[in-house]
């Protein structure tokens, strides 16, 4: 273990590392939860007939995203560098943790605490990649830009932002825990992977009008946003990376007024704009809110909190409605992940504390453009918002268009038609649906399961 253990050895262990270990673990233990958010909610987007195929590919994400941070995201994503990391492949041969990994030193917790949390955020953000591309997407070719994504695409962007990199660096743009860093970088890589692979067979009339294609179960879409949920306390406070200054408090509850805010401006732009409460909106609300609070949750006061989650609510029902006109994205990652990552890394222009730029050390000490009166912290977010979209983009489309022309990226039209659980994986992911009666000469009846 390193410099911990040799301390633990020595008797010279201090209790904050103990403290801000224990911590930083649970709080990984909750991100990582969020992978059944994750499956969940795709699940309940998605027709029964490739519920199954979401589990597997849920699970072969997480588990290439953790061989690849180890071995080389994690030195791109937080080794020293202006541009990417040069320290800790494989996370040995780093020497000093704290000279070696400079944006986390101010934190005493043990590196393998940091190395956990800052995978499980790696995770997070393969996994918005694949909300745009459900029910029609190869296995290989999934598995293929995972590798790409966890070694290099992510760890750079996220290096730029909060690893250290000029963004953070330079630039002072500021993203606590990753509105721009996790939610956009994953959401621009599921655009370009969207533009590769069209929409789904049937979404769009001959008029180019978009039809609904409804996902079989709300009530996993439920389920998947409340474990988001819960797991997002971990998300943003473990961003402290550490409990001794007892901030992921006030973080948060931060982060619960924009969660519940983000619902609330779901609820009345979904009425407005649908004449119904639409379940799947407010669901989305509800992430929006989240994923806008997550830049600002360690420089703002409580006080904006409701706004920032409310607006974003109100754009993710929009964007959702914009966006399916022309493109077909199944969980509204476009607008969930993507223009409410970017209002939330816009929003610490206009309301981030003086005090907590100045503690955080990161952006203009005078803070945002409600107390300075300046939009210099605004302009530096809009800088890191294009910068991270353009990087994550340009790759991300290249790395899509050799998938394509290799090892090819979307399923046959028959294979879309009968559903990827019996295309892919040879069975039903609802089985019993598929079960039914054959006649017998005599009369009698038997069961037998539908020929795969």
């Amino acid at each position: 273990m390193g410099d911990t253990l040799d301390a633990a050895q020595r008797g010279t262990l201090h209790d904050s590392v103990v403290v801000n270990t224990l911590w930083l673990v649970v709080a990984a233990i909750l991100v990582l939860f969020m992978q059944g958010g994750f499956a969940m909610l795709e699940i309940g987007f998605s027709r029964a007939k490739n519920a199954g195929s979401v589990v597997a590919k849920v699970l072969t994400n997480l588990s290439i995203a953790a061989l690849c941070y180890w071995a080389v995201g994690f030195a791109l994503a937080f080794g020293n560098g202006a541009l990417l990391g040069t320290d800790g492949f494989f996370v040995v041969g780093y020497g000093s943790a704290q000279a070696a990994f400079g944006a986390m030193s101010f934190s005493d917790a043990a590196i393998e605490a940091k190395w956990l949390f800052q995978f499980a955020f790696c995770a997070v953000s393969l996994a918005i990649v694949w909300g745009t591309t459900l029910e029609r997407i190869r296995y290989p070719a999934h598995a293929a830009f995972a590798v790409v994504f966890a070694a290099l695409i992510y760890p750079i962007a996220s290096h730029w932002v909060f690893g250290g990199g000029w963004l953070q660096a330079s630039i002072g743009t500021q993203d606590f825990a990753g509105s721009t860093a996790v939610h956009l970088t994953g959401a621009t890589a599921g655009l370009a992977a969207l533009l590769m692979l069209g929409p789904r067979r049937g979404k769009y009339g001959r008029d180019g009008a978009p039809l609904a294609i409804p996902g079989h179960s709300m009530p996993l879409v439920g389920l998947g946003t409340v474990i988001l949920f819960i797991g997002w306390f971990g998300f943003n406070g473990g961003a402290a990376l550490g409990a001794a200054d007892v901030r992921f408090a006030q973080i948060a509850m931060v982060t619960m007024l924009g969660g519940a805010a983000g619902v609330l401006g779901a609820f009345v732009a979904t009425t407005l704009l649908q004449r119904t409460v639409d379940i799947g909106m407010v669901a989305n609300g509800m992430i929006g809110g989240l994923v806008a609070i997550t830049a600002p949750s360690g420089y703002i006061s409580p006080w904006p909190a409701p706004i920032i989650g409310f607006v974003a609510g109100v754009i993710v029902v929009v964007g959702v409605v914009m966006v399916e006109r022309r493109l077909d994205d199944p969980v509204g990652v476009l607008s969930v992940h993507g223009l409410a990552g970017i209002w939330g890394t816009l929003s610490c222009g206009l309301f981030t504390l003086p005090r907590l730029a100045q503690y955080n050390g990161v952006g203009e000490p005078d803070g945002g453009l409600l107390y300075s009166g300046q939009f210099d912290q605004l302009a530096d977010q809009a800088l890191g918002v294009v910068a991270v979209f353009a990087f994550v983009f340009a790759v991300s489309l290249a790395s899509f268009a050799v998938i394509r022309a290799t090892i090819g990226m979307r399923v046959s039209e028959a294979e879309e038609d009968a559903g990827l659980d019996i295309a892919e994986h040879g069975m039903y992911g609802y089985p019993e649906q598929f079960i039914h009666l054959e006649p017998h000469a005599n009369g009698s009846r038997e069961l037998s399961e539908a020929p795969r």
